[in-house]
């Protein structure tokens, strides 16, 4: 039995602590809100992560630390690792925080993103950024979901979008270069402290203003393009001694990989592993942390994972569709706010669609 600390109490720390019942480990999750998704599986400490007294109170008797969102303060996680392990490492935690780290640390990896420049904020970009307008205005902390960013087309949008921020402030922004991409991907990879990694099949993402609606693992990605993105991600993992659940989402152009942003953890992306893979993600998660043999990623069938957003569906409804899988997660309905979802395995794409149709009977993704 591993006694496992989680950063954090969300739907995605609740799927870990469920998936790690089984395998004998024990949880105890760190979270400021008293009202969080996991709080019904574990101790939940409901203490603010910048109090170092909470923090040895959280960590007392843990075997290993990780956490399920990307945006804990990072000194806290140094602080942490003084007394215990903590996986993913810390490093990765402060390149993945900022997007102008990330992507600087993706090219010096040789690993292709769109362009990007922090250059000239006090003055507003020009044409002469490199790659013109349309772009893509950022904010280098914090944006998740679409927070945070706006397409600009021109100089004065862009001072527009700055006009309300200090001179201080300016340097909290990064302007993209706009891709036309043919899709959006991700990949999901995990490796152990051992150094044994796996990686599951590249997911095509739709996302409908900034937050993913539907994944989708069918097989429709040639060998050539699963190939480039496990040695992108490789690159990732050995650079940092990565130990965990990494995910890299994509942007596809021309049959080429973009590296749009990474999160160390667990991805929404990657729901569809619970019923659709050998092993989940999340149960990979677990298995990484503790050191143990990682499990098969191979698929199970052709699977989708649909977002359920703002608003819930009628549960019957929806459980009456057969080989519907829904997941709640006890969060109170609000707009832009992820409620849950709901996956489905097939053994065809045909019927696979077939019941997509069917949930889009009842609810609208």
């Amino acid at each position: 039995m591993t006694n496992i600390g989680v950063l954090g109490a969300g739907q995605l720390g609740r799927m870990l602590a469920l998936a790690g019942y089984p395998l004998g480990h024990r949880f105890r999750f760190l979270d400021p809100a008293s009202d969080s998704p996991a709080g019904l599986l574990a101790d939940h400490l409901t203490l603010d992560y910048a109090d170092t007294s909470a923090l040895e109170q959280f960590v007392n008797g843990l075997d290993v630390v990780t956490y399920e969102f990307e945006n804990v303060p990072v000194e806290v996680v140094r602080h942490l690792e003084k007394n215990v392990s903590v996986y993913p490492p810390s490093m990765a935690l402060e390149k993945a925080q900022d997007r102008f780290v990330e992507k600087s640390f993706f090219q010096e990896l040789g690993i292709p993103t769109p362009k990007f420049t922090i250059n000239g904020l006090d003055n507003g970009f020009t044409d002469g950024n490199g790659f013109g307008f349309p772009a893509v205005l950022k904010t280098r902390r914090m944006g998740y979901d679409g927070k945070g960013q706006s397409i600009v087309h021109s100089q004065s949008e862009v001072e527009s979008g700055l006009s309300k921020r200090t001179a201080d402030e300016l340097d909290l922004f990064i302007l993209e270069e706009f891709i036309l991409f043919d899709r959006e991907l991700s990949i999901i990879a995990v490796r152990n402290k051992s150094g044994e990694t796996k990686f599951y099949p590249l997911i095509e993402n739709h996302h409908r203003d900034g937050i993913l609606r539907l994944s989708l693992a069918i097989g429709n990605i040639s060998a050539e393009l699963q190939k480039q993105a496990e040695n992108y991600a490789q690159r990732i993992l050995s650079a940092l001694d990565y130990v965990g659940v990494l995910t890299i989402e994509f942007f596809e152009k021309n049959g080429q990989l973009l590296a749009n942003e990474m999160a160390p953890r667990v991805h929404n992306s990657g729901h569809w592993t619970i019923e659709g893979a050998i092993t989940s993600q999340f149960e990979n998660q677990v298995r990484a942390v503790c050191d143990a043999p990682l499990g098969s990623t191979n698929p199970l069938g052709v699977c989708a994972m649909v977002n359920l957003v703002g608003t819930l569906p009628d549960e019957t409804s929806i459980l009456k569709i057969e080989g519907a899988h829904l997941h709640l997660y006890d969060k109170a309905p609000r707009p832009k706010r992820k409620l849950g979802h709901i996956t489905l395995v097939e053994k065809d794409m045909e019927t696979l669609y077939q019941k997509l149709d069917l949930i889009r009977t009842v609810y609208d993704f």
